[in-house]
């Protein structure tokens, strides 16, 4: 059967931020029986990244659905997923026909409605959490995506590495040694690297992102007016976490999704790491075969929700009658536990979040921990969620470089990166 080409074969170097539109019309008029051809036959393409936990998902609807085959696109990292989808809604071609969002990007893409199918539907009311239906909601009342996963946080460690240190390894005696604040984490981490060959965490990067999920105006104001360079907050947060990064020797200094960061799991070279519910699966890829993993219910500062997803379908496909269907059985909440259970990614529903089979699921590799009762736990921690606007993602962007100069590439100072930050979120405008 004929397969729609990968949108993520070619990639653009850089990303505007505005979509280049294209003029040529939009090909959604074709119904799917048109685009399946003779014989009813309908083909699918999913594009994801990272780890959503529908490989088996997808073998099951083609099961219960004979004559739609489903191809699983899955993008390297969320980065390039969001440059392909960028892409294609600016050529108005090559989307795959269910597209996945990460909700960094979301407030970027809503400026663009007509470039997506309205997905609201009475059947799909009230099934996620309001705050996450919420972001994905248009002023007119259009849903532009389901909601898939959200990352309540919590903190990996390694028990083997914490014993070799002397520090205590139950997960509930862990989670008092972490304490409460950041510092009280950072005060655990030079206990810890005082007497152990290991780092205490993997990327400064990664802590930023947790740090700022905590902070209800980041990057820019209720009314969208950037206030990135001049918010205190940020360059408090900046300052603290290079310090303990780079002064304090916690950090690995290795750039989170890289390749040296996905093999430094199969040696002893961090200690603990940020994770929220989707990492797990992604922990538990990259460290196959090493055993010690754990998980504590605590995290630095109290609730932190680090990512979550949604489903989206291109206005430009062919078959957006099948790719709704499709979108709407994978986010339901019998599929969104069978993610879980796959590769950790939290549900967003409603009716899973109380569920049975989350509440007493385990995770083995994590020396079967109660994952699913810890993160529930630290979902009910979560008390707000920042704000993020059109710019979000770009002045983001701008920020991890600044700290990957100073943690990972040692080419700059704090100040001098700093520097160079501002300069960068000048140029955007």
């Amino acid at each position: 059967m004929t397969r729609r080409t990968s949108p993520y074969l070619i990639l653009a170097a850089a990303t505007a931020t505005s979509l280049v539109l294209g003029a040529c019309g939009d090909s959604s008029d074709a119904t799917d029986e048109e685009a399946a051809g003779s014989g009813g036959e309908v083909s699918l393409t999913v594009a994801t990244f990272n780890e959503f936990g529908y490989e088996e998902l997808l073998e099951e609807y083609e099961e219960l659905n004979p004559g739609v085959t489903v191809e699983h696109v899955k993008a390297d990292t969320a980065d390039n997923a969001r440059a392909a989808l960028r892409n294609s809604l600016g050529a108005n071609s090559g989307a795959a026909d269910i597209e996945a969002m990460e909700v960094d990007w979301v407030t970027e893409f809503k400026q663009y409605p007509d470039k997506f199918a309205d997905l609201s539907d009475p059947e799909v009311e009230g099934r996620w959490l309001d705050w996450k239906t919420e972001a994905v909601t248009l002023e007119d009342g259009t849903l532009m995506g389901y909601g898939t996963d959200i990352g309540p946080e919590a903190v990996c460690y390694r028990a083997d590495l914490f014993e070799e240190a002397g520090l205590p390894t139950d997960r509930e005696e862990v989670a008092e040694l972490l304490g409460e604040s950041w510092e009280d984490y950072f005060a655990a981490g030079r206990e810890f690297v005082a007497t152990s060959d290991a780092a205490w965490y993997d990327s400064a990067g990664a802590l930023w992102q947790g740090m700022i999920n905590q902070v209800d105006f980041v990057y820019e104001d209720a009314d969208n007016n950037v206030v990135a360079t001049t918010n205190p907050q940020v360059r408090e947060l900046y300052d603290q976490v290079l310090a303990a990064s780079v002064d304090d020797e916690l950090s690995a200094g290795l750039g989170q999704w890289s390749s040296d960061w996905s093999s430094a799991f199969q040696e002893d070279e961090f200690a603990t790491m940020l994770c929220p519910g989707w990492m797990l699966g992604v922990i538990e890829g990259n460290a196959e075969g090493v055993e010690g993993w754990d998980i504590a219910n605590t995290f630095p500062g109290g609730g932190g929700n680090w990512g979550g997803s949604y489903l989206t379908v291109p206005a430009q496909g062919d078959n957006i009658e099948e790719a709704t269907k499709l979108a709407a059985w994978l986010t339901a909440p019998e599929q969104q536990l069978k993610a879980f259970e796959s590769k950790g990614t939290f549900p967003s529903q409603v009716e899973a979040l109380g569920s049975d089979t989350l509440l007493g699921s385990t995770n083995a590799f994590f020396n079967d921990a109660p994952t699913g009762e810890i993160l529930a736990e630290r979902a009910e921690a979560v008390t707000m969620m920042p704000h993020k606007g059109p710019k979000y993602f770009e002045i983001n962007t701008a920020l991890q470089d600044a700290i990957t100069r100073v943690d990972v590439d040692g080419t700059d100072d704090p100040d001098s990166s700093w520097d160079k930050f501002v300069a960068a979120v000048e140029a955007l405008g």
